[in-house]
């Protein structure tokens, strides 16, 4: 049963070695499909180009079965799965902050070291942007901390706050995500953009 570190069926370094290879197979994941190109990643947001919508979404939809049918399984013990915390106040104000970095510049953090590892210069300048983002908080934290830690929510699942077993949300998840899609397809034909 899993989790695999908590349980000591494997030690903190091999995990550490294991996320290591899982971060380079995701990123080679991300080259192939494009996502270091910034004008393939602002497609979302312009309509033209909806694979990140796909990607992603595709991605979570699996791993959420994949932990779904682990539990039930006995394979895993979702409750010993670690969840981040939920602080409103900071969640909001960081994803306006990091949306509007998305869409200026044209990558997420983990796309932008993807784009920089191939050579692409906008990339680079975005990883450095981030770099100075993180220690310029960092460095300033103290001014922020009141901020970062208000609207503290627990570890909420939106299943449990809407009342419903995760395998029905599940359900109602993938549903939702097939219907993004069709709109996403919509999307793409609706505003076609030339070849980049």
């Amino acid at each position: 049963m899993g989790p695999l570190a908590p349980y000591e069926i494997i030690s903190e370094n091999t995990n550490f070695l294991l996320a290591f290879f899982i971060g380079i197979a995701f990123g080679w994941v991300l080259e192939s499909s494009g996502f270091s190109s910034s004008r393939k990643l602002a497609g979302i947001f312009y309509g033209y180009d909806a694979v990140v919508l796909k990607v992603f979404f595709t991605g979570a939809i699996t791993c959420m079965l994949g932990l779904l049918f682990m539990s039930l399984f006995g394979w895993i013990d979702l409750d010993l799965v670690y969840v981040n915390p939920t602080y409103l106040t900071s969640a909001i104000i960081g994803g306006v902050i990091m949306g509007a970095g998305f869409i200026m510049g044209g990558f997420c953090p983990g796309t932008s070291f993807c784009g920089a590892a191939i050579g692409k210069i906008d990339a680079m300048v975005f990883v450095v942007g981030l770099f100075i983002g993180v220690y310029g908080f960092a460095f300033t934290y103290g001014w922020w901390e009141k901020l970062y830690y208000a609207n503290y929510l627990g570890e909420p699942k939106l299943s449990e706050a809407l009342g419903m077993k995760d395998g029905l949300f599940g359900l109602l998840l993938i549903i939702v995500a097939l219907g993004m899609f069709v709109v996403a397809e919509w999307a793409e034909k609706k505003f076609p953009r030339e070849e980049y």
